[in-house]
């Protein structure tokens, strides 16, 4: 027991040391870029410049690799959503470090033959979706945050039209005076027409990072303006009253629907983690459902339970969700 004891704790040293120098080279990086930053307008370019100076060629090979495909493609576009600086191949070592770590534990605490697999099977999934879990989170609370700022942004960017500046310049000062996480954007936005980047395509990477239904609505408007004319300041006034009203009407439904949303989620997730733990800590409780006498309505059962865990969460998450 006491060798298990040691084993364990060598394990989390070992994680929190991977953590914490990630979180370090991390925060060392995005101090250099931000002191250099300001002295050139080419953000991207410093980006790209420092990641060539810090990575080795077989890493750029594999992030490359790991672009190109499908699933790459996915993981590039959720974490910047969630604004994580981490590229795709550096958030698939996370994982593999991830799932080396919670696999081995369970592998030590598993004990013998097929109690072993189910147990490092239990630890892959849970590697698995502790970093998706984060990703989610990232991802809805910075959408959220930014379509609260929408209304001011729309605001500040009418003023500025009405007093003579252009939409770029409108867009800069809005990456000027508002806080993130829309003048973290709209500066990228800025950067990329800067750099000779088409305004309807910075527009659509910027729709691409923020999948907000109101900034689709805005995105149209400047796209329709640019092509058939009209006055874009009295536009967007009209857009900031119905995504203002829009964002009023999303927090009192918020606010009422909060606890059935929390609710759903906790009680879909207290049946697994409950199980985890059972065992962990009473196998033979647990076994009961893979013995070879009781195989078959073990199996039943747990395919029952997933499906009634399902469709409760559903029916959850289908009452709370309102369309506005």
């Amino acid at each position: 027991m006491t060798t298990t004891i040691l084993i364990i704790g060598g394990v989390f040293a070992v994680l929190l040391l991977i953590v914490g120098i990630i979180v370090s080279i991390s925060s060392e990086r995005s101090l250099v870029e931000e002191r250099l930053g300001q002295y050139t307008e080419d953000e991207i370019a410093l980006q790209a410049a420092a990641a060539d100076a810090d990575s080795s060629a077989l890493a750029d090979w594999v992030n490359v690799r790991v672009e190109e495909s499908s699933w790459g493609e996915g993981i590039a576009r959720n974490l910047a959503q969630a604004d994580l600086k981490l590229k795709p191949a550096e958030y698939v070592a996370l994982m593999v470090i991830l799932i080396v770590v919670f696999g081995g534990i369970a592998f030590v605490l598993g004990g013998q033959g097929v109690q072993r697999l189910i147990s490092v099977g239990i630890g892959v999934i849970i590697a698995l979706v502790i970093p998706r879990i984060y990703i989610n989170r990232q991802k809805a609370q910075r959408l959220q945050k930014f379509n609260e700022q929408l209304p001011d942004m729309l605001n500040l960017m009418v003023n500025g039209l009405r007093a003579g500046f252009s939409t770029v310049q409108a867009m800069e000062a809005v990456s000027k005076e508002l806080p993130p996480p829309i003048s973290v954007e709209f500066r990228r936005l800025v950067q990329e027409m800067q750099i000779g980047i088409p305004m309807e395509q910075s527009l659509d990477n910027l729709y691409r990072r923020i999948p907000s239904e109101d900034l689709d609505l805005i995105i149209a408007a400047i796209n329709v303006q640019r092509e058939v004319g009209g006055n874009l300041a009295e536009i967007l006034d009209t857009i900031s009253y119905t995504i203002r009203e829009r964002v009023r009407i999303k927090g009192e439904i918020r606010v009422l629907t909060s606890q059935v949303m929390y609710s759903g989620r906790f009680l879909s997730v207290l049946p697994f983690i409950l199980g985890a733990i059972l065992w962990f800590l009473n196998r033979p409780y647990m076994m009961m459902f893979f013995n070879p006498n009781t195989r078959l309505c073990g199996g039943i059962l747990i395919a029952l339970i997933f499906i009634l865990i399902s469709s409760g969460y559903f029916m959850m998450t289908r009452v709370a969700n309102i369309e506005v």
